[in-house]
Parts: structure tokens; sequence; C-alpha cells
């Protein structure tokens, strides 16, 4: 077993002045080594938490704060200047994580396309040759990537569709204005993937706040129920809003909840989530269901037989008597 060097004793919270590494910036493994820090220290501070990940090959210690210039940083290091980055990458950088699920074990390869129309061949790069348009290209930070719009585009055309539907919302939460988008998906007509983006661009609604929500609702869709209201507050008898519902179904009072493992796990947010569901059934006013991702991720998820049989319960008891107090929940 290596002793530690004296810049890491046992009892620090923190890496401060005293390490070598930097502590505003990101670095890659190579300048680690050159400043005294070898790829075991690495793992170890790694397995300390002192240190993060930030893309394949490049970290940051763990108190710098996740923005677009910090990420722009971590891909200077590692592509080069002609490079063009794309896909996965570029909503990563432009704020709309849609990383693959695995990417919280290993990160996930760069999608990065050359200007001169070669491949870049190195490991952890995932890259090809494609046609851009003026337009489609921006700078963020020093860093050439594709725009909002055509990203959005792109993984609409290229993921699998529940990843594409979450990946539109995400950019037009952003700010990626819907009838452009809608106004560019012919432009890539008989190119693939252009059938499914077809269908999903008009689906896409920046009010989704999660992936889960967006693969919620898509299997909404697949089930066959009507188009759902997002974010549909519900009021208390004074009509002071209460509880806002990921999808629901105001004339059924029929909801369906997403609750992610980030802000939906602890004791404390469970108590929160049950008090929630004990005051919507208490008023005998909305059937709400839960889902998490186990209910909406991967080829066997539960998530439209269940949607289905809620439905089908709301529509059992829309005749069933309900406080003249409950109608007053209407979205303001």
């Amino acid at each position: 077993m290596r002793p530690p060097p004296s810049w890491l004793p046992p009892d620090l919270v923190l890496l401060d002045e005293r390490c070598p590494l930097p502590l505003d910036r990101p670095f890659t493994a190579d300048q680690a080594a050159g400043l005294g820090v070898s790829r075991w220290f690495i793992r170890l501070l790694m397995d300390r938490a002192l240190i993060r990940p930030i893309l394949r090959g490049t970290y940051v210690v763990t108190q710098v704060r996740d923005c677009v210039d910090l990420r722009a940083a971590a891909l200077r290091l590692v592509i080069p200047e002609s490079a063009i980055v794309t896909d996965r990458t570029a909503a990563w950088l432009l704020g709309v994580d849609i990383l693959p699920r695995s990417a919280v074990h290993a990160p996930p390869p760069l999608d990065v396309f050359s200007s001169t129309c070669s491949r870049l061949r190195r490991p952890g790069v995932a890259s090809g040759t494609r046609q851009f348009l003026p337009r489609d290209l921006t700078v963020v930070h020093g860093v050439r990537v594709t725009t909002p719009l055509r990203t959005a585009l792109d993984l609409g055309r290229r993921l699998w569709r529940f990843d594409a539907l979450a990946a539109l919302d995400g950019f037009l939460r952003i700010g990626v204005d819907h009838d452009e988008l809608l106004a560019e998906v012919e432009r890539f007509r008989g190119e693939r993937g252009v059938v499914q983006l077809r269908w999903l661009a008009p689906l896409a609604d920046g009010r989704s706040e999660s992936v889960g929500e967006s693969v919620l609702r898509l299997h909404w869709y697949d089930a066959g129920l009507p188009k759902p209201e997002l974010q549909w507050w519900v009021h208390d008898e004074t009509g002071a809003p209460v509880f806002r519902l990921d999808l629901a179904h105001p004339e059924l009072r029929y909801a369906a909840e997403y609750n992610g493992e980030r802000f939906h796990s602890g004791d404390e947010a469970e108590g929160k989530d049950a008090h929630r569901l004990e005051w919507l059934e208490s008023r005998d006013s909305w059937l709400l269901d839960v889902f998490t991702g186990a209910d909406v991720f991967g080829l066997q998820a539960t998530a439209p037989d269940r949607l289905l049989a809620g439905f089908h319960r709301a529509r059992q008891r829309c005749g069933l008597w309900v406080p003249e107090s409950a109608y007053r929940d209407a979205q303001p």
C-alpha cells in the first residue's frame, strides 16, 4: 500500500491549495501525471470522491460547479480544433443531459465529427462524416458544436424513440422554437430516422421537466389515451394551487406521475409523496398512478398497461358523486 502524499491527509474534506492538481479547471490523467499525481492516485481520489470525471479521460476536483464553460473546457482537452461536437455530446454541452443511462457507470463515447470529413480514430470517440449547413453550427466557449435546433433534429432521428422525445422536450425547454423544429423536419426527407422524427416532433413539449416524464408521456400515447395536459395544477377549496401533476386528463380526473430517484428517494421525500397522494385521494377527486424508472424504461416496461388500467378505473368512477368544491380544480 502506497503511503498518501502530504497533501492528502486522511481527514481531508476537499482538495485545497496543497494539492498539485488544478482546483478551478478540468485536467487529463496525463496532465495529472506531469504534476506528480499518478493514475493510481487518480483512482484513489475518485474512490474518496475528491475528484469526479467529466468526460472520458478528463477530471475536475469535486467542489467545482458544473456549467457550460466547464464542459467546454473539458472538451477542448480531448478534441482537435477542427472537430464538430454533435448528438448526445452536443446536447450535454448545451445543457440538455440526454446521456445514456449507462453513463452513471462509465463515461459515454464522445460524439465528434471532423470538419474535414474524415473520421476521428481514437478510443472513446464515436465519429464519422455528416453534412452540415452553415446555420447548423455554432461556437460555445471555443468549441465548435451543432446548434440547439440541429442537435434536436439529429437526436430526434437517431436515438431510441423514448430518448428521442426526451431530447426534443429538453431542447424546447431551453428555448428551441417548436415551429422552427417542425419546419425543419422535411429537410431530412429520405434520411435515417426521419419517419420517427415526423411522428415525435409534433408531440414534443418543453413543459416536460425530466427524461422520465417524457418517456412516461410517450407510453401514454402508445397506450392510445387522449392527449394529456402537462403540469396541471390542483387547487384546494380556497382556489390556492396545492399540487402539480405531471400528466393529467382533467375531465376524468386521472393523472400519472413520474417519481425519479433523485428527488423522490429518502424518508423525507417519500413522506411528502405519501402526503400528496393521500391528499388527492381523500378529496375523492383525482385518481393518481405513480411510476418509477422500472415502470417506464426497458423493453418490459409496464407503464402502458398500467396507464390503460388507470384510465379505465377513472372512467368507471367518473359518474360517482364528488364534492362540489372539488370542481374548483382548474389550471391557473
